[in-house]
């Protein structure tokens, strides 16, 4: 793949389902916050030529950071909601490159992320028209409740996918998707819904189920066991 690839992480949430003391990608997992992990699977990735983060105004974590020097690594204003953020890093990096690259968002909080993961995403999409996510199909059974909790179907799970992520989509695609999302007022709550919106069908992509999302306490003592046994496989 000889076409530019650039990454970009909406970092300005502050992750309350967490209930700690500061945004869940600034807590500490083994010798370093949460966040760091994240950067470091991506700035070391030999095809992604460089990260653009968007960070909080009031973010009074992020300066303390011990970032590389040699971690090619841009920050934007972050924003309210999550495609506030994304959109604000896609307009920075349009300044950046006057190509139209291939963009992975990523979540902050994926610290596991595999480098296998991201070699399949762009011998899968480089040449889909639309591009896609990593996702994991679902395995266990499905209900539905009513407002009681109560079950009222077994969905079926032929079909059905967890969305992940790096999702990968051209910059330009990707940024009118979102500002198309924005001016009709449509919440989205990844990249892929406001793809969708805008009337394309983005291609699922199997990776790890390691590849996990810190959203509740008990995923940080999980993050660090998948850590571990990758560290083991590399040994």
């Amino acid at each position: 793949m000889t076409e530019q690839v650039w990454a970009i992480v909406p970092a300005a949430g502050n992750g309350s389902r967490m209930r700690a003391n500061r945004p869940k990608q600034y807590l500490q997992l083994h010798d370093r916050p949460v966040i760091m992990h994240t950067l470091e699977r991506l700035a070391s990735h030999p095809k992604i030529s460089g990260v653009v983060v968007s960070i909080a105004d009031d973010d009074p974590y992020w300066q303390s950071l011990p970032i590389p020097q040699e971690w090619p690594i841009h920050c934007a204003t972050g924003g309210a909601e999550r495609s506030d953020s994304v959109l604000s890093a896609l307009n920075l990096l349009n300044t950046i490159t006057h190509d139209d690259p291939w963009v992975l968002v990523h979540d902050a909080a994926r610290p596991c992320l595999r480098h296998e993961d991201i070699d399949l995403m762009l011998s899968t999409l480089s040449h889909d028209a639309v591009g896609g996510i990593l996702g994991i199909p679902v395995t266990e059974t499905v209900k539905r409740v009513d407002s009681q909790n109560r079950i009222i179907e077994t969905v079926s799970r032929d079909n059905l996918w967890r969305a992940a992520t790096p999702q990968m989509f051209r910059l330009d695609n990707l940024r009118n998707a979102l500002e198309h999302t924005r001016q009709a007022q449509c919440k989205v709550t990844d990249e892929a819904s406001a793809i969708e919106y805008a009337g394309y069908q983005p291609k699922m992509v199997e990776g790890h189920a390691d590849n996990l999302k810190i959203t509740l306490p008990q995923d940080l003592a999980l993050a660090a066991l998948y850590l571990q046994q990758q560290r083991g496989e590399c040994e």
